[in-house]
């Protein structure tokens, strides 16, 4: 589905990734977890388009889509959330959705049925349809963030740090609506996230980023044998069958 091949991208005469592989196959979670200043922001913005590979390849679909301008990455199906929701505040709930179909705009009736889906995963956006998405609480807006990159229908649905700012029983329902998508509509979904113990709780497979490049992967099972990631990042107390609940995690203020 999604295929990357020694990606290198940077800014300026900075280097950032450096000849990274990453593999995402139809119908999984593949989470991508690291310290901040990994590459992981750089890595998403070089496969949407926002930012222009410097070498490697990237196939999805078996189609190179690395050359592409972010505009045609969307329109061939790689839809991308980025960090900080970065919702329209001034537009409406429904109008942000609406702009998340732009690509897929001349079918309405599956426009229709996908915001449907969105506020079926997400109904507390249902009684807000004619609200400025600036007035939402912070995590309505980042339910609206996701909804409209669902709207796009994407092929693989990319998500920078959905987590970020929010209370655990807001990250809970984000992450059990995207392991819904996975499970009941075999969406391809690349989650990159600070918090591993959410994403290893979703994921088929997590890749660990350090410094640019992939230094582990597997299965959240096998990674959970590892010192590293066990304690640096999930802490030593970690059980695989954990789920998500509000007593999870040290309670945090949701963003408004």
């Amino acid at each position: 589905m999604l295929e990357v091949t020694q990606l290198r991208a940077g800014y300026g005469r900075l280097p950032v990734l450096h000849g990274l592989d990453l593999a995402v196959a139809e119908g999984e979670i593949v989470a991508v977890i690291g310290a901040n200043g990994a590459g992981k922001t750089t890595l998403l913005r070089t496969l949407s388009g926002l930012l222009r590979a410097t070498g490697g390849r990237v196939l999805l679909d078996g189609r190179p889509i690395h050359a592409l301008p972010a505009e045609k990455v969307a329109a061939a199906g790689l839809a991308h959330v980025p960090e900080n929701r970065l919702v329209f505040p001034s537009l409406s709930v429904q109008d942000n959705l609406r702009l998340g179909g732009w690509t897929r705009r001349r079918a309405s009736s599956a426009g229709a049925a996908t915001r449907g889906r969105v506020l079926e995963l997400f109904p507390r956006l249902s009684d807000r349809l004619e609200q400025a998405a600036g007035t939402l609480s912070g995590g309505e807006q980042q339910m609206l963030a996701v909804g409209r990159g669902i709207m796009a229908r994407p092929s693989v649905l990319m998500l920078d740090e959905p987590s970020v700012g929010l209370a655990p029983r807001v990250v809970a329902e984000i992450m059990q609506a995207l392991a819904r998508l996975r499970d009941e509509e075999g969406l391809t979904i690349l989650l990159v996230e600070q918090n591993a113990r959410a994403a290893f709780k979703i994921a088929d497979r997590v890749y660990l980023m350090d410094r640019g490049r992939v230094v582990l992967q597997g299965t959240p099972h096998e990674l959970l044998g590892d010192d590293r990631v066990k304690h640096a990042y999930l802490g030593g107390g970690y059980e695989a069958d954990e789920t998500p609940d509000e007593g999870q995690d040290a309670p945090q203020r949701e963003t408004p």
